[in-house]
């Protein structure tokens, strides 16, 4: 079964408008794991817009699953991730001033850099996951950076789901295809929902875990957070 991560960064992003503690982050992220949830996912950015540094400190010693860093690895971020040991960690190449994650690595491009972050990562024991988009090239350049996995960026098959889900998600099986032939396992993540989800799991060769924060958020205002990590699991079956 794909492992579901809920990313809690909306949480934390309604915290912030309002200042306080409310609702309470680590709360939310014990909650989703009681639920059901198979582990969390936060994106702290340099301007801690929603996910802060001193929430990741927090909340990796309450979870029993996967906790999973996300975020550009500028020095800042790698200080982070070494210092909390996560089981994972997926580089995202957002750029400062993103509202939100917009493109996965030119990983040819960014070779020796990549295959120097992931170096770090891995001497510390943490896996590494690199934020491709659906192109089998970028595939294998995360591959030869030394990367454990990848997570492709699905925000095109959502965005065009509806007007032909076979053709929407084409590009993501070959890409997909190309990370078992490198050995790769595969994420995914980004505005997958309960409408396309269970299609995008179906055809992909392989799918190990996705990250979803956005959408579950949006439906646990009408369904209640419980019924939503159910809802979404359903999905993934």
């Amino acid at each position: 079964m794909t492992k579901l991560s809920v990313n809690i960064n909306k949480i934390a992003t309604l915290r912030n408008s309002r200042g306080g503690d409310m609702p309470n982050v680590a709360k939310a992220a014990v909650d989703c794991v009681r639920f059901g949830a198979q582990g969390i996912t936060v994106h702290p950015r340099p301007d801690e817009r929603h996910i802060r540094y001193s929430d990741v400190y927090q909340i990796k010693p309450l979870l029993d699953v996967e906790f999973n860093i996300e975020g550009n690895p500028i020095d800042k971020f790698i200080e982070l991730v070494c210092k909390v040991h996560p089981a994972q960690v997926t580089l995202v190449p957002d750029a400062h001033d993103a509202l939100t994650s917009n493109a996965g690595w030119d990983t040819v491009a960014n070779a020796a850099f990549l295959k120097e972050v992931c170096r770090i990562f891995h001497s510390e024991g943490i896996r590494t996951s690199i934020f491709v988009d659906p192109d089998p090239v970028m595939v294998r350049g995360a591959a030869d950076a030394g990367s454990d996995r990848i997570e492709l960026y699905t925000y095109a098959y959502a965005h065009n789901f509806s007007a032909g889900r076979e053709e929407a998600v084409a590009p993501y099986f070959k890409a997909c295809s190309e990370a078992v032939k490198c050995g790769l396992e595969v994420n995914g993540g980004h505005d997958l929902n309960l409408d396309n989800l269970a299609y995008f799991k179906k055809v992909m060769p392989r799918l190990d875990e996705v990250s979803i924060g956005h959408a579950l958020i949006c439906d646990a205002l009408y369904m209640g957070l419980e019924k939503t990590i159910a809802a979404y699991l359903d999905q993934l079956k």
